[in-house]
């Protein structure tokens, strides 16, 4: 998952982006991307009798992004950023049978830039997600939350993200406040929650009730220095309406960064309701999920460790959790091009019947372009 956080301190890392274009000229547009590799050798549980791969190779192509973007002669900066993406396995038999495994323009939106601040129209993350902070990445291309790579035998049997992911890349109106004093306020409204389908897109109307709709996200976040540290905070509400049993989903979360000395300390926190672990809307579930991680960097390397836990207790019958562990770090060789070193460690339990781990130790390649 690719993270995008507006008004970045020096906690976080900026894509450059092109230089705007002259009133008279159109748009300049700029293609980018980045591809994350990995060898592992992987020790996992047996299931069942059934024992699993001792070697991996992940390859993680998570998106092309082109972006048009120029100044207007009225100061406003306008421009689309498309993002094609692939599937998350799209070497998967059964995930190409069902298209996942080919690229589609997962999000599309446009956006305007001025002295009143922000606004976006499009397919597109909302603002709940746009402004969180999280636990650092220190190894290219992968973290403990929401990671690119997971090496388990089983998929998460909790979601192991922080982000507010209820209306994510669904069609959407958002809208984010100048900074002021450190501080920056956005909102989002998604009508329905669906694929970026032709009726979403413009011809004719959904019906109502289908399926998760009028979601309302609003997000509050801080980008600042005091007292030598460099400090990076938000909070942000989620909350839409269904019409399975009356349900109302909800999501809540905040995160904390600092950073000293080349030293990054950050975490995180979730919760949500009338959501299973899948984002599916189920009356009385709901996760929590939180994470807490350490990174340092020092020329061109960056080195850390990083734990996440979630846990789903809407069934008190059954129990679930699942733990994530990483150690490791990289090394900027230029242009783009990052090699790392990663340790994971991953557990999953259901009921006191389920109790899985896998460990693995991998080399990573990864290049942005």
């Amino acid at each position: 998952m690719k993270k995008t956080l507006l008004g970045t301190t020096a906690l976080v890392a900026v894509g450059l982006l092109a230089g705007p274009a002259l009133a008279s000229d159109p748009l300049k547009v700029t293609v980018g991307g980045n591809v994350v590799t990995g060898f592992y050798v992987v020790d996992s549980d047996d299931i069942g009798g059934t024992s699993f791969q001792d070697t991996k190779v992940a390859v993680v192509a998570r998106n092309i992004d082109i972006i048009a973007e120029g100044t207007l002669d009225n100061g406003l900066t306008a421009g689309v950023d498309a993002k094609l993406m692939l599937g998350s396995d799209f070497s998967n038999g059964a995930n190409f049978a069902n298209n996942n495994g080919f690229a589609t323009f997962r999000q599309l939106f446009a956006y305007l830039e001025g002295g009143f601040g922000r606004f976006e129209i499009g397919g597109t993350d909302g603002a709940a997600y746009k402004m969180h902070y999280t636990s650092p990445w220190f190894v290219p291309g992968n973290g403990v939350d929401s990671p690119n790579i997971y090496n388990s035998a089983i998929t998460p049997l909790v979601r192991n993200s922080t982000y507010s992911l209820l209306a994510t890349d669904a069609n959407k109106v958002s809208y984010f406040t100048p900074r002021l004093a450190g501080f920056q306020l956005g909102g989002s409204y998604t009508p329905e929650v669906s694929a970026n389908n032709v009726k979403a897109n413009g011809l004719g109307l959904i019906p109502s009730g289908v399926t998760t709709e009028e979601v309302y996200e609003i997000a509050l976040n801080y980008a600042g220095s005091f007292g030598g540290f460099d400090i990076g905070a938000d909070g942000f509400y989620t909350a839409g309406s269904s019409a399975l049993a009356n349900t109302d989903p909800e999501e809540y979360g905040f995160g904390l960064n600092l950073g000293a000395w080349g030293f990054t300390l950050g975490g995180a926190y979730y919760n949500s309701s009338d959501l299973t672990s899948i984002l599916g809307v189920t009356p009385g579930a709901g996760d929590e999920v939180w994470t807490a991680g350490l990174s340092y960097s020092t020329g061109p390397w960056t080195v850390g460790a990083s734990y996440l836990k979630g846990e789903d207790d809407s069934d008190v019958s059954v129990d679930r959790e699942n733990s994530m562990w990483q150690v490791g770090g990289g090394y900027n060789l230029g242009s783009g091009v990052d090699v790392g070193l990663e340790y994971q460690f991953v557990n999953n339990k259901a009921g006191g019947v389920v109790d899985y781990d896998s460990q693995s130790l991998g080399l990573v390649l990864a290049v942005g372009f």
